[in-house]
């Protein structure tokens, strides 16, 4: 029986023919790396490859290791089998990661989004015969607004509780969402303070990419100072001493997961936005069609409905167990980063 270009084994997605991984979750001698998040890109490789714009991203997070970049589009080969990096628009420096071998061509994806959110490369569609896609939102429940709609409703927000003297606390993972929280940001209503996470990796981004003035949150920095103003945390930050100096203070979290009605009562927030950087179901429904794929790995999230479904449409599609997990691991706030505005 023919072995596949890629296969699924107990330390990740393996390319027998050129012995390389992607997104490994074991160590391994040498892995392409699809992003920056903690569940695709992990310590103790031998050597990583990927994306220019991921580099120092991979290097705040894991120190040094030895890694080399590529440009998008940029084909590399390894034993005879034809690598190419292409975006992926989840966040900075993400990547689908494309693999050709005597003509067959696979296509992971990593994590993706469809919708052109100001700050990301763009996701680029690639054509193949094999396609790993995400299912993290992968329920017809999941139905993104307009990105241009929920920062109207942030913005306001924001405004509505400076007329009130209130502090705006708005959280997001501090790698990907928080700089796009950033990016669309009303500046005109009042300054943005940060939480040590969320302003240590985006000046790692600063030099990548065009990103609004923030103001540190510090030991120092008076209650008076952030009054009307708006403070941008990871959730890790909700429930800490830390953000009692806040008082009064509103509170709102911007995930695709707001969009499950009582998500907001469980996690004791005021406000929810709908804000994901992964698919919804129309997206990844899209993208599946337009690749033009005829077999569908769907390796995390809503794997078993969503290649069910697939299946009906007339797909030959499957699902693979992998140790990724979406948006559950995108909150890359280490103990340091906690421990020092605390």
């Amino acid at each position: 029986m023919k072995t596949p270009l890629l296969q699924f084994t107990p330390k990740g997605i393996y390319c027998e023919q050129a012995d390389v991984y992607l997104d490994p979750w074991k160590p391994v001698n040498k892995a392409i790396i699809s992003h920056g998040h903690a569940d695709h890109s992990r310590w103790g490789h031998q050597q990583y490859i990927t994306h220019h714009k991921n580099i120092p991203i991979v290097q705040h997070r894991l120190g040094d290791v030895n890694i080399s970049g590529k440009d998008w589009g940029e084909t590399f080969t390894i034993n005879n089998v034809k690598f190419s990096l292409h975006p992926a628009g989840h966040i900075v420096g993400s990547s689908q990661i494309r693999v050709e071998h005597k003509s067959e061509v696979w296509v992971f994806t990593g994590d993706y989004k469809i919708e052109d959110d100001g700050l990301t490369t763009p996701f680029e569609l690639v054509k193949c015969h094999t396609f790993i896609t995400e299912c993290t939102f992968g329920l017809p429940a999941f139905q993104w607004r307009p990105q241009k709609e929920v920062f109207n409703d942030i913005n306001q927000w924001w405004a509505q509780n400076k007329s009130e003297g209130k502090t705006s606390v708005l959280f997001g993972y501090s790698l990907g969402k928080a700089q796009r929280l950033l990016k669309h940001l009303d500046t005109s209503i009042g300054k943005i303070y940060t939480h040590g996470a969320v302003e240590n990796m985006t000046e790692v981004l600063r030099p990548l990419v065009d990103l609004p003035s923030t103001h540190l949150i510090t030991k120092d920095t008076k209650k008076d100072e952030l009054l009307g103003n708006i403070v941008v945390a990871p959730p890790s930050a909700h429930g800490s001493t830390w953000i009692r100096k806040m008082v009064p203070y509103v509170t709102a979290t911007a995930s695709g997961w707001m969009a499950f009605r009582g998500a907001r009562r469980r996690r004791a927030i005021d406000k929810g936005f709908v804000l994901s950087d992964h698919c919804d179901w129309s997206g990844l429904l899209k993208t599946v069609e337009a690749t033009g794929a005829e077999k569908i790995i769907c390796t995390h999230g809503y794997t078993d409905i969503f290649s069910k479904y697939l299946q009906e449409l007339g797909y030959d599609a499957r699902t693979e167990a992998t140790q990724y997990e979406g948006e559950l691991s995108e909150d890359n706030t280490t103990e340091q980063e906690k421990s020092e505005v605390e």
